[in-house]
């Protein structure tokens, strides 16, 4: 299993609704505090054959992927528009966390990813490496959500995805 955020230009995505929207001159937007991950089609694609050559059984494992504020896709998107808070709609979160702290005792970190690993225990055949690499644990508590990622794509790489 994979988890990664929102696919650019995927079934669901704001990106087809602003394109529409541009020409009324005002986009939608949530909440000037939301944040999301951001993934190309391209990029999930790959993530998950490379998954599936790794995987052991029962993993989940998810990409380390830059974060976007809304307002700034808004902003690259159509400059020329105003942007219109709207509030957040039931159930839609205001950042999302593709790890949990529930998940952190289980979750291990790689150089471009991280393992959920499932929770029955593994036969010493199956290990913990990935593509060559053990990972490291990672600490009691610990969350990977768009809010507090440290990897963030400015506007100029926001227009580079869009093209």
């Amino acid at each position: 299993m994979v988890r990664y955020g929102n696919v650019v230009g995927s079934r669901g995505s704001v990106v087809p609704l602003y394109r529409q929207l541009r020409p009324t001159g005002i986009l939608p937007v949530t909440d000037p505090r939301m944040t999301r991950f951001w993934i190309h089609l391209d990029q999930g694609v790959a993530f998950v054959e490379r998954c599936l050559k790794a995987m052991r059984g029962g993993e989940i494992f998810v990409p380390k992927i830059a974060s976007m504020r809304i307002t700034d896709l808004a902003a690259v998107m159509a400059p020329e528009c105003k942007q219109e808070v709207v509030g957040i709609r039931p159930g839609e979160k205001l950042h999302e966390c593709l790890i949990p702290n529930g998940e952190a005792r289980s979750t291990r970190e790689f150089d471009e990813f991280y393992v959920i690993l499932p929770p029955m225990p593994r036969s010493a055949d199956q290990g913990t490496d990935y593509d060559g690499q053990t990972g490291t644990a990672v600490s009691d508590g610990f969350e990977y959500c768009s809010d507090t990622n440290g990897q963030w794509l400015d506007r100029a790489q926001l227009q580079a995805m869009l093209k």
